[in-house]
């Protein structure tokens, strides 16, 4: 497609201006990279980039990830410029409440946003899972001549991205798999909040990315279109290896305060916002958000000829279906996978000895593997601990891209960026791994898919003081209680086989994100133990002619309260043991559901976990007790320690008849 100068040069005066115009509205946000950076998105998404702004889901598009996602201002110009369903209306409400213009981009908030960017770098960390999902479908439904799925993923970068230590993680994973398909325009304007990046970033990121094994390219003039289409030509050429490409720029350029690093996040004021509009020949005449009819007409013709990409896709995708009906099948399967039969199969073998429930959880993931053809995934360096590897299937590789084992490396957060990268992408269901005392590592990526509501499964083993001997840095503690406070996850940590098959079934059908605590050490499978979690929390058991109290618990505790009910039978004490496997789905249970496990008029009650005591007063009530661990563990083999913190049968029954003394 080719433009006159006049006409490109207005569009990007257009994209400038529209951006400092919103912000100025606002009298909130970040102008400068908005004016540094508008000739880089217009060159791609004019000329490189494929896709349908009439539809923003067409799913063979090429992907643009606003890592920078501050410079969300500039995004939605770009959409207002190219007819994304963004209006001046939505303009005019930039960072307003109820707005499709939020502060920063939100997945599923506005048309076009391929995901939720606020942190800095997991915009780029999670690009490269899309870019391994393209590399996979792709392996997977392409034949010769039918090139179905053929796309890119695109990132808009800043200097402090490439600070963060996420995309280090991740960037260099990148390398390692040659993901050819991914390409980064990182604007470097070196400037910060702070000042310059000289005061604490001035290392040679070109040697560094040649290092991790990318190609990079550079451009010594972010206004110079010609150079940023030669290099994104140059990227796209490149097959074995992802791109940076370094554009060096001066940030809110054309304005009386370009190159200050005050414009990084504070509007620019009305008179600068005038005089930068002047600088850039913007007319006079025209209102606020209001662009010249030459380029409205223009941008018609330009909308049209990007839809012509997604009408040859779908015509070639018709010839496809027909040429290999097999592979169509399966591709429905992929895209519309149905969770309902999975029952049938989790349940078909269930252990009557003793096993670790992460041995459990290793065993399920295969049943997930064999079930659904589009399930994939792996560890932080770990498999073998986690239990993780899919057993019938290969590791993802450059010379395997149908494999479904993923080796991430020691790389926590880049890990579960990448992750949310690959889920979000569509066609791609992934889970992750790593010890639940790393799951810190990741909270930040945890939160993100908690935000985008992904279908993310984050699997975590080594679940409590059962670690044993490592200690104290690898018991976590306080991880349950942190983990159950965050909107929108949840969080399972199941007592045997059937809990943990049923948990996994119940976070996939609910489409959720949804994070999974499995033991180190050997747990008993429990008779009775329930196949439909769905609910959150159930009765697993009731002894004693009268109810006299009430256990709960959950993971590894779950088998020591049917010891201790035992033990008060003995004593003619009738109890009842709940197990709540996922206190977030019991909570959103109507109120005559979660009176029926827990009995109001019932008031003594213990609580019993190997974790932070906190989220378990909210059931306990102000009679009950809960015995949990509210200080950190000490290097021990793990039954030595459970001993000592009282998680015994004896002890904790003797806090039971405590329990019930105060009550007489």
């Amino acid at each position: 497609m080719t433009y006159s100068k006049d006409f490109e040069d207005l569009a990007v005066s257009a994209l400038r201006c529209c951006a400092i115009d919103a912000v100025q509205k606002a009298n909130s946000g970040h102008p400068g990279m908005a004016l540094d950076a508008a000739p880089l998105v217009w060159e791609l998404f004019a000329h490189h980039m494929k896709h349908n702004p009439a539809n923003p889901q067409w799913f063979n598009r090429d992907r643009f990830v606003l890592s920078a996602g501050h410079v969300s201002a500039l995004l939605y110009s770009l959409f207002y410029l190219f007819g994304y369903g963004i209006e001046k209306e939505d303009l005019a409400s930039f960072r307003q409440l109820d707005s499709k213009t939020p502060g920063h981009p939100e997945y599923a908030v506005t048309p076009g946003v391929e995901i939720s960017t606020g942190p800095l770098g997991q915009g780029l960390a999670s690009a490269v899972g899309m870019a391994m999902a393209e590399a996979r479908l792709a392996a997977e439904f392409n034949r010769e001549g039918f090139e179905i799925v053929d796309h890119y993923t695109y990132v808009l970068t800043g200097d402090g991205c490439l600070q963060e230590g996420v995309t280090h993680e991740a960037c260099s994973f990148a390398g390692t798999q040659k993901l050819g398909k991914l390409i980064v325009i990182y604007d470097r304007n070196k400037i910060t909040i702070e000042g310059s990046t000289d005061l604490a970033f001035d290392e040679d990121v070109a040697a560094r990315y040649k290092a991790y094994g990318w190609q990079v390219l550079e451009v010594a003039d972010a206004n110079d279109l010609a150079a940023i289409s030669t290099a994104l030509d140059a990227a796209k050429a490149e097959k074995e290896k992802p791109s940076l490409i370094i554009v060096q720029s001066k940030i809110a350029f054309g304005s009386p305060l370009e190159g200050l690093a005050k414009t990084h996040g504070s509007p620019l004021g009305e008179e600068n916002v005038a005089a930068t509009k002047k600088a850039l020949g913007w007319p006079e005449d025209l209102g606020i958000f209001e662009l010249p009819s030459s380029l409205q007409e223009g941008m018609k013709q330009v909308r049209h000829e990007l839809a012509e990409d997604e009408r040859a896709w779908r015509e070639l995708f018709s010839r496809w279906q027909k040429a290999w009906p097999e592979l169509a099948a399966r591709w429905d399967q992929t895209f519309h996978p149905d969770f309902t039969g999975l029952n049938e199969a989790l349940f078909r073998e269930i252990p009557s000895e003793a096993e670790a429930t992460r041995k459990s959880s290793g065993k399920i993931l295969n049943i997930l593997a064999s079930e659904l053809p589009h399930f994939m995934g792996g560890s932080a360096d770990l498999a073998p601990s986690n239990n993780t590897k899919l057993n019938a299937e290969s590791a993802f590789s450059p010379e395997n891209r149908q494999g479904r084992n993923i080796h991430f490396g020691i790389r926590e957060f880049g890990m579960a960026c990448i992750m949310n990268g690959l889920n979000i992408h569509g066609g791609i269901l992934s889970f992750c791994s790593t010890f639940f005392v790393f799951s810190d590592y990741m909270r930040s990526a945890i939160r993100s898919a908690a935000l985008m509501n992904l279908p993310a499964l984050f699997v975590t083993t080594h679940d409590s003081i059962g670690v044993g001997e490592d200690g104290p840095t690898h018991q976590p503690i306080e991880q349950l209680a942190s983990l159950r406070a965050m909107p929108n996850l949840l969080v399972f940590r199941p007592a045997d086989y059937c809990e943990s098959a049923a948990s996994y079934l119940a976070a996939l059908q609910s489409g959720r994100p949804s994070l999974f605590a499995f033991s180190r050490q050997s747990l008993p499978q429990l008779s009775g133990s329930a196949r439909d979690i769905s609910r959150g929390a159930y009765v697993l058991s009731d002894k004693g002619e009268s109810l006299d109290l009430i256990l709960m618990g959950s993971g590894s505790e779950v088998s020591l309260l049917l010891q201790v009910q035992d033990r008060l039978l003995q004593r003619g004490i009738g109890s009842r043991v709940v197990s709540m496997p996922c206190m977030e789905l019991f909570l959103e249970q109507d109120e005559s559901y979660r009176s029926e496990v827990i009995p109001p008029e019932i008031s003594a009650r213990l609580a019993v976990e190997a974790g932070a005591s906190m989220p378990w007063y909210r059931f306990v009530g102000d009679h009950g007790a809960v015995h949990g661990l509210d200080h950190f563990g000490i290097s021990a083999p793990g039954k030595q320690l459970f001993e000592r913190f009282g998680f015994t049968a004896e002890a904790l029954t003797e806090e039971a008849l405590q329990l019930l003394e105060k009550e007489d």
